[in-house]
Formats: C-alpha cells, structure tokens, sequence
C-alpha cells in the first residue's frame, strides 16, 4: 500500500509564492518518475511538472521560469516552489509518483488559490 500525501496548499494574492510538498509512505522502494499535476474547474488535469530519479525535468510552458520543482529520493519526497503566481494557477494539484514497475499513484489534491 502506498499513500502519497500533499501539503502546502492555500490561498495567495498574484505576484506571491507558495511551496508544495509531497510525502510518499508504504511498501515502496523507489520511484522512477515524481511530479505534479493540476486541474481547473472545467479542465482536464495537466502536467505542471515532473523529474526523473537521475534528475531529468519536464515542465508545462505555462509555468517554466516560475515553478521549480525537487524531489528528495532517498525520503520519497518531491516538492513545488511556485513563484509569481497567476490567478490561472488556480487549481487543485496533486502528486503523482510513478514506480519503477510503472505503477502510478496519486495524492488526494490540495487546493491552491490565487487571487487578482
């Protein structure tokens, strides 16, 4: 059973920052891929970014420059620095992790909120 949990979510005025974290516990070993995803109201969920364990990083145009992500693999960590934020960063985001037997999961989501 893996479980990947997030935190660091809220609500923040545009031009500010935010910093999201994520957790993984269970019976895993190591992940190959870790990274962040979002969805708006009314949208699909998109990649925001990812990172590979050798530290490979894909981004969405839409945040490259702004957003940064990180991941710890010894913890199992990964986490999201978000700066000048946009209110079309208003989304839930949720982590998703990928294993080395390319099996995916998924955190619950936390909000992030970013007002005009």
């Amino acid at each position: 059973q893996v479980q990947l949990v997030e935190s660091g979510g809220g609500l923040v005025q545009a031009g500010g920052s935010l910093r999201l974290s994520c957790a993984a516990s269970g019976s895993i070993f190591s992940f190959s891929v870790m990274g962040w995803y979002r969805q708006a109201p009314g949208k699909q969920r998109e990649l925001v970014a990812e990172m590979g364990r050798g530290g490979r990083t894909n981004y969405a145009d839409s945040v490259k420059g702004r957003f940064t992500i990180s991941r710890d693999n010894a913890k199992n960590t990964v986490a999201l620095q978000m700066n000048n934020l946009k209110p079309e960063d208003t989304a839930v985001y949720y982590c998703n992790a990928v294993s080395v037997r390319e099996i995916g999961y998924w955190g619950q989501g936390t909000q992030v909120t970013v007002s005009s």
